[in-house]
């Protein structure tokens, strides 16, 4: 194997922060892994759009407040013309507020920069996979939202809405539970890569952008039964 299939295969990193010292400590941790390469920073969202679009990256580290432009309205941006990019946000905000509206735009996980910065290589490989990360104290928040979502799901009329098959359904569950793509083929027996088709047309169908997405509209829209 060559040098170049091995750089190839390394996990392309973009990190976004508006504090140069935390950018370079980030930066530091993550050369020293050698299934990941950092391929650039950016300060603020408008300066991560940019280099988004001329490095191509596999996961985005990416701050909510920032000036310029915010993580969320670059993390929009950058699914937008890159919907393959993996965003995972690394923040102080503990708003709900900042952890839907960046579900929304696409992100894939939710981290609060209380976590150690070592543990920072283990959810760019997390998120790489396909799983779906959130910060404990931001994940209870999240769970009572869904309540709140079914609440008020069930106080309107029904509107039918977009029909996933028994299979989807039943991949869609697995998703919920933060399970990557191989282990759902596992679970119900099927290819990685069938699985991966079954999650592509569950975003199709739902006009959604992400797992964590489709998560939020399933149990708003009580396809999931969550208890």
């Amino acid at each position: 194997m060559t040098s170049r299939t091995l750089t190839d295969e390394r996990i392309r990193v973009l990190i976004v922060d508006d504090h140069a010292l935390f950018r370079r400590g980030l930066q530091m941790v993550l050369e020293n892994e050698p299934d990941i390469e950092v391929v650039g920073e950016a300060g603020d969202g408008h300066e991560a759009i940019e280099q988004a679009e001329r490095a191509a990256p596999d996961v985005v580290l990416m701050d909510v407040r920032m000036p310029r432009r915010t993580g969320i309205e670059a993390t929009r941006a950058i699914k937008d013309v890159m919907p393959s990019a993996k965003i995972l946000m690394l923040t102080i905000s503990d708003e709900e507020a900042d952890l839907y509206e960046a579900i929304k735009a696409g992100a894939s996980g939710y981290l609060l920069k209380e976590i150690s910065i070592e543990e920072v290589s283990d959810a760019v490989r997390a998120v790489h996979a396909g799983q779906s990360l959130i910060s404990p104290s931001m994940a209870s928040k999240l769970l009572t939202e869904f309540a709140a979502m079914v609440k008020r799901r069930d106080e309107r009329v029904e509107v039918p809405g977009p029909r996933l098959t028994d299979r989807e359904l039943e991949v869609l569950k697995l998703v919920a539970k933060g399970m990557n793509n191989r282990d759902i083929g596992r679970e119900l027996f099927i290819s990685e890569n069938t699985v991966k088709n079954h999650v592509r047309n569950i975003l199709e169908k739902l006009h959604l952008h992400s797992r964590m997405e489709a998560v939020v509209y399933a149990v708003r829209e009580k396809l999931l039964d969550i208890k």
